[in-house]
């Protein structure tokens, strides 16, 4: 019994000596995390011009714009329950009732998870329709993907405060 008692310890040192020794040959490399942290923070710029490109695109719509900054499978839904697709979000912009006068996105908060990212914020807006003054306040998540290297917007719900 004795003798077992005095052979875990070396047992233990052993076993820990090699895994020293593991550590050392397979190092995670330093530059590789921060690299990685750089990536995310430049894609997480990005998305955040991406958005802010969009509100202005809002205001000042151009189909060109909307085009790059929205992905082919767009659904775009209103507090409404009105759902568009990318040409009918595309021509109500640029030739509704709606014309934006001024666009703003509040307490806004972005969670990038690779090539997604899911947008919150309130969208405060001021506007005519058909010619009448209107003041818009409304919750919105937005979903964006990362194809051809830049966000685009997929899917958009608004919803009623």
């Amino acid at each position: 019994m004795k003798t077992l008692y005095l052979l875990l310890p070396a047992l233990c040192l052993f076993i820990m000596s090699g895994c020293k020794e593991v550590r050392k040959e397979h190092p995670v490399p330093e530059p590789a995390q921060e690299q990685s942290t750089n990536t995310s923070e430049a894609s997480a710029k990005a998305l955040e011009a991406a958005v802010e490109q969009l509100r202005k695109a809002i205001i000042t719509p151009e189909a060109e714009l909307l085009d790059s900054l929205t992905a082919d499978a767009l659904s775009y839904g209103h507090s409404s329950g009105l759902i568009q697709d990318k040409a009918t979000f595309t021509d109500d912009l640029l030739h509704g009732a709606f014309d934006f006068t001024s666009v703003d996105f509040t307490d806004q908060q972005i969670t990038v998870s690779g090539t997604t990212a899911v947008v919150r914020h309130i969208f405060h807006a001021e506007a005519t329709r058909t010619g009448e003054a209107v003041t818009i306040r409304i919750g919105v998540i937005l979903v964006y993907v990362m194809q051809d290297g830049r966000w685009k917007l997929l899917a958009r719900q608004a919803y009623k405060l």
